[in-house]
């Protein structure tokens, strides 16, 4: 092993230097699913509350409203939302495919609730007519 890869291979498994250190970055503009996110899983929890969902049917409905979302950002979403115990899943078979079935749990109809107050709050103070 070289002496540099050998540098790297111990600061790889190194357990002293735990210590995470912030990173200096220069700053930048969110990604549109990063602005999107709370409003992208208020609306999972509606549709989850109103009956039960799947990734593909979501990304599809998400899709209608403008949204592009890939299943690799809304499955990571629909797993924390269930970590969460907003929502809850069952697998089921649907049309001969095992499908993963999401419904709002009473957590997550309450998540919701208190969501669309702030979101109206949001929203109105936004487009308030200012003329």
């Amino acid at each position: 092993m070289s002496e540099r890869a050998s540098w790297f291979y111990r600061i790889l498994i190194s357990k002293r230097d735990t210590k995470r250190r912030p990173v200096s970055r220069a700053p930048r503009a969110p990604e549109p699913h990063e602005a999107y996110s709370g409003l992208i899983r208020l609306h999972v929890l509606h549709h989850a509350s109103e009956g039960a969902v799947f990734g593909l049917g979501m990304i599809e409905e998400l899709g209608r409203h403008g949204y592009r979302l890939s299943p690799g950002t809304l499955y990571p979403m629909l797993r924390e939302l269930e970590r969460e115990g907003l929502l809850r899943s069952e697998r089921r078979r649907v049309d001969g495919k095992i499908r993963c079935l999401y419904r709002a749990t009473p957590a997550g109809r309450k998540a919701l609730k208190i969501g669309k107050q702030r979101v109206l709050e949001l929203f109105q103070e936004i487009f308030e007519d200012r003329g």
